[in-house]
């Protein structure tokens, strides 16, 4: 069973914004888009680029890696780039104002 850690308070992710944190040993980017949360390894499988500095589009909820331009899905994690590539993705609840990510 997963156990959620509270990583942050809503008002540290306005909509739009990403924050990156460290949790269990795990650099996690914690997205804020369209009124969701969602959470991903920051590590570009490419080149290990930072996806929490990447270009987030709204539209297609994806991140694009600042380094070299590979995408990953918000919601699954896949690379459209290559159909190997996946970054780890976390469940994200909210409870209250708290903003927590499911860690294994």
């Amino acid at each position: 069973m997963s156990e959620f850690i509270k990583v942050a308070n809503t008002s540290d992710l306005p909509a739009g914004r990403t924050i990156v944190i460290e949790v269990g040993g795990r650099t996690i980017a914690l997205f804020s888009v369209n009124g969701e949360f969602y959470a991903l390894d920051n590590t570009c499988m490419h080149r290990g680029g930072p996806l929490g500095e990447g270009f987030v589009d709204r539209n297609n909820l994806t991140v694009q890696c600042p380094w070299h331009g590979w995408i990953y899905s918000l919601q699954t994690g896949a690379s459209p780039m290559d159909s190997m590539a996946r970054v780890e993705t976390f469940e994200v609840k909210v409870e209250g104002e708290e903003v927590m990510i499911a860690l294994d």
